[in-house]
């Protein structure tokens, strides 16, 4: 891609154990995702982020680390990585890969050796020991997953864990901890991947003296708040030296921040020209499907990462998220809608992510049993919170039932109804999802460079009333415009251009009907149906 290809990817995130399995035991590996690179690249995007496959005891899905140089066997070994990231490469495809400095497995080896060392030793001191008050924990501070963020062991000391007890919190002021993640970032540089994505990058360091929050529901604060244990200043300078291991080698290798932070400013903190490259954008996941909520999330983004000279990132779904189909609305209503926002984040300046299965149109499996539920949110929670396996269930490839070509029987049960979201259902469908994201991402290629510039389509519904509240227009550039009608109903407005692609069925280009987009009135003016979008090749300076 060139110089900078980072700043305007496409980068497709792998959950590895749900993505494919090529061993036949329901768990998807690192084989799984070299058999199907493929899809990928004939997907059009420019990069893959695998979530982590490091061995682990699988608390908390692999983010519960007991080496991050060795493969876990449940995914393959270290030859099979090599494999995946050398095949990669050779179909264009660069590989990011996750990196979790935040907290280590309960069974790493440096917590075995603390848990068997005194308190005040040198091997507590690389994670977060205290001492308790009165028998209760040292301050306030509640797990992400529920529940206190402390831990009593036998000799009375308590350690401090931001999410499950099997994921003690290290300490980032022991010199150790650094030295260990320099060369852990090295380890997996020098076998040629292309950057990390930084788990948890906003909770590395702590505030002075751990005080107290002052309130309950802590986690629900994430976005809105200031937080001791979040956030703080202190991360900058790790990161900082991390710019400098990544700017030593060939090949524009970068980092990317899973960055929780009360604002957009908080977050371009992140992104200074001598720290990370990007920075995940949850403000734009969080926004609720209307035109108002994306042009000010929009507006919002752009604003704050302008005076650090960096991209914004666009998000739509991940693994720790509920899937937009769901988030808006769930059926028929919801994947127009979430097509719809597919072309809209797709049409903006910057970078994009891509959570499997997105491109297939799935939705959130709402309905899996309790005696499956393997996220460590359901038993933290008491059982009162569902956690995050609803949109990590395996994909459908092929088939008319489950496992539907994935492999074994998946380790979540897949819907029996997916038969129509499988790639094979969808190849060469000219109105499908995987149609649709084909050739949005192909076509984003040859978006002009330029920012964008909003501008009033002076829409209106069936009635002639006034619906420029639902409809956000942009143009980049001379050349390319983007429509969105948010609403439920249709509406009208004077035709931009010439139609490129249109997430609505049947429209605009897709292969359907002649008039791309929508109805012609004969007199310059198209009708846009609900809850779709659609790229014009054209300008207006209205």
């Amino acid at each position: 891609m060139g110089n900078d290809w980072w700043r305007t990817a496409a980068i497709y995130q792998i959950y590895v154990r749900s993505f494919a399995d090529s061993d036949g035991d329901g768990v998807g590996d690192l084989g799984g995702v070299r058999n199907r690179l493929d899809h990928l690249a004939g997907l059009g995007v420019d990069a893959l982020w695998l979530t982590p496959f490091y061995a682990s005891p699988m608390a908390d899905g692999g983010y519960d680390v007991a080496d991050y140089r060795a493969v876990d066997p449940l995914f393959g070994d270290l030859s099979d990585a090599e494999a995946l990231i050398a095949e990669a490469h050779a179909r264009g495809l660069r590989v990011l890969v996750d990196v979790v400095p935040n907290h280590t497995s309960s069974r790493h080896p440096w917590f075995v050796e603390a848990l068997d060392s005194e308190p005040g030793s040198a091997a507590r001191q690389r994670y977060v020991f205290r001492d308790g008050r009165d028998g209760d924990p040292p301050n306030d501070w509640e797990s992400m997953f529920g529940g206190p963020a402390w831990t009593r062991v036998p000799d009375g000391q308590w350690y401090l864990h931001l999410f499950d007890p099997a994921q003690p919190d290290l300490n980032w002021q022991h010199p150790d901890v650094h030295a260990e993640f320099e060369d852990i970032l090295r380890f997996w540089l020098d076998r040629g991947v292309d950057g990390f994505r930084i788990d948890v990058a906003h909770g590395l360091v702590k505030a002075d003296g751990l005080p107290d929050v002052g309130r309950t529901d802590q986690a629900g604060l994430l976005t809105t708040r200031e937080l001791p244990f979040f956030d703080q200043d202190g991360v900058h300078e790790i990161y900082r030296e991390w710019r400098k291991i990544l700017d030593s080698y060939p090949g524009e290798r970068i980092a990317v921040a899973e960055a929780w932070v009360p604002s957009p400013d908080r977050l371009a903190r992140y992104l200074r020209a001598d720290e990370l490259h990007q920075a995940f954008n949850f403000h734009y996941v969080e926004t609720d499907w209307s035109a108002a909520g994306f042009r000010e999330v929009v507006d919002a983004s752009l604003a704050a990462v302008a005076d650090v000279d960096a991209p914004t990132t666009w998000v739509l779904s991940n693994h720790d998220v509920r899937r937009h189909v769901t988030r808006y609305g769930g059926g028929e209503r919801g994947l127009a809608r979430a097509r719809a926002a597919a072309l809209l984040t797709f049409a903006l300046p910057g970078s994009v992510y891509v959570y499997q299965g997105e491109e297939l149109g799935l939705p959130e499996v709402t309905d899996l049993p309790d005696e499956v539920l393997t996220d460590p949110v359901w038993e933290r929670s008491g059982h009162t919170d569902r956690g995050r396996d609803g949109c990590r269930v395996p994909l459908p490839w092929s088939g008319t039932a489950p496992p539907f070509g994935f492999g074994g029987p998946t380790w979540l049960p897949q819907p029996a109804d997916w038969s129509a979201h499988t790639v094979e259902a969808q190849e060469g469908d000219p109105h499908s999802t995987l149609t649709l994201y084909r050739r949005a991402l192909a076509l984003r290629r040859e978006l002009p460079e330029t920012g964008l510039r909003w501008f009033d389509p002076a829409a209106r519904d069936a009635t002639g009333c006034d619906a420029r509240a639902d409809v956000l227009a942009f143009a980049r550039g001379d050349g390319f415009v983007c429509t969105v009608n948010f609403g439920d109903v249709p509406v009208t407005l004077p035709r931009p251009g010439r139609p490129l692609l249109a997430s609505h069925p049947g429209v605009a280009g897709d292969g359907g009907d002649p008039d791309p987009a929508g109805r012609e009135n004969g007199d310059g003016v198209v009708t846009l149906p609900p809850n779709s979008a659609v790229w014009w090749s054209g300008d207006t300076h209205g």
